[in-house]
């Protein structure tokens, strides 16, 4: 049979049921089924659930779906088999395959290793009762990684924040003005070393090395809080919220204005945080000014923030000015910054290319342009922040 006409029918079927299956998962599924081609229902269905289920809250509704297609008839498993029905009908064992479920304890032990759900496990043998296998699902967090942040609920929101405190472990280093005394240092420290030489008639036996320290690189990051980007403006402040508390940054949020949002973000409380910007932000869901906010940034107090910054601008690139007003700013920011980072949630989208005048513009003034659809795209961004040179 068709392998990829097989699980892209299977996986419509599962979205069509409100159950989020990713691109990875489709991956995952085809190359499972070309090492190995299950041979009864029941192995078809651990297969399949084990490849596309992340989540436990699907469970049920997956269920429901392989009831649905594969309940009532073995030939729809293979086309095939309705041209020779006498010959290749199904086996005994195959027929009789009662269809597996997790909440029954009856399933038998081959499965038990793929379970996601606790079982009893207790055989004929065996009159007691305990659950022999641990609970096999994975994170939560790994269970987002391929939806998309306009279908993030409240707790999954809250996931999103908590990871991200968590993923700033390593940051980019810059060289500051201060030093120490090291032994690896290359300068000479004449004052410390004159002080040990008057000990020794003044001759400098015992030189003193500096060593110049270095201080975590800047982070000024710029999110557009358009009505073009409503989904994902919020996923977008908990990454603003989460590098103002782990590193050093400046966060600003524009529209038709700018608007530094890095005191508020500092609460303890993301959701708190989050209240907090949505309500300082008074022209959010509005237009766009993408250049006009670049240049009021570069001419505001904190344009000395940017220089030799790391940059991060969060926008789909809709722009209500001319392409040339964008190139300019753009080509200041650069001059400025040490790098520009721009996040855009439609790169992700099948076929897209950045042919929107604005986004064509500043193109050739970014060092990287990376989606920023999913979780699994801002742990890319985070990963490509923390290598930068």
């Amino acid at each position: 049979m068709d392998r990829a006409a097989f699980v892209v029918s299977l996986i419509e079927n599962l979205r069509r049921a409100g159950i989020s299956v990713g691109y990875s998962s489709l991956e995952t599924l085809s190359a499972a089924l070309g090492q190995y081609v299950p041979d009864t229902l029941n192995s078809l269905y651990w297969t399949t659930r084990v490849t596309l289920i992340k989540r436990k809250q699907d469970l049920a509704r997956f269920d429901e779906v392989f009831n649905a297609v594969f309940g009532t008839a073995h030939a729809q498993l293979d086309p095939h088999a309705r041209r020779d029905a006498l010959s290749s009908s199904p086996t005994p064992d195959d027929a009789a395959a009662p269809m597996p479920n997790a909440r029954d304890s009856s399933s038998d032990e081959e499965g038990a290793t793929w379970v996601s759900v606790p079982r009893n496990m207790g055989a004929a043998e065996h009159d007691y009762d305990q659950n022999l296998f641990p609970e096999r699902l994975a994170s939560s967090v790994e269970g987002l990684g391929d939806l998309p942040f306009p279908q993030f609920d409240a707790d999954d929101l809250a996931l999103l924040a908590e990871w991200l405190n968590d993923a700033w472990t390593a940051w980019p280093t810059r060289r500051s003005r201060r030093s120490k005394p090291h032994h690896a240092g290359r300068r000479v420290a004449l004052r410390p070393t004159l002080q040990h030489a008057r000990r020794t008639g003044f001759e400098p036996i015992h030189i003193v090395r500096t060593l110049q320290l270095e201080k975590p690189r800047r982070v000024v990051m710029l999110c557009d809080v358009s009505q073009s980007m409503e989904s994902y403006a919020t996923a977008y402040l908990h990454l603003m919220r989460a590098a103002v508390i782990n590193v050093d940054a400046e966060v600003f949020a524009f529209a038709t204005t700018l608007t530094r949002l890095t005191a508020v973000l500092t609460h303890q409380s993301p959701e708190t945080a989050i209240d907090l910007a949505t309500s300082t932000v008074v022209d959010r869901y509005g237009g766009t000014r993408i250049a006009s906010n670049i240049r009021a940034l570069l001419r505001s107090r904190y344009g000395g923030c940017v220089r030799g910054a790391i940059v991060l601008i969060a926008s789909d690139g809709w722009d209500s000015e001319e392409p040339t007003e964008m190139t300019a700013a753009m080509a200041r920011l650069r001059r400025r910054a040490h790098r520009v980072l721009w996040l855009n949630p439609r790169v992700s989208a099948p076929g897209y290319q950045p042919l929107v005048g604005s986004m064509a513009a500043a193109l050739p003034y970014c060092d990287r342009f990376l989606a920023a659809d999913t979780l699994r795209d801002l742990a890319a961004v985070v990963r490509a922040i923390t290598t930068i040179d």
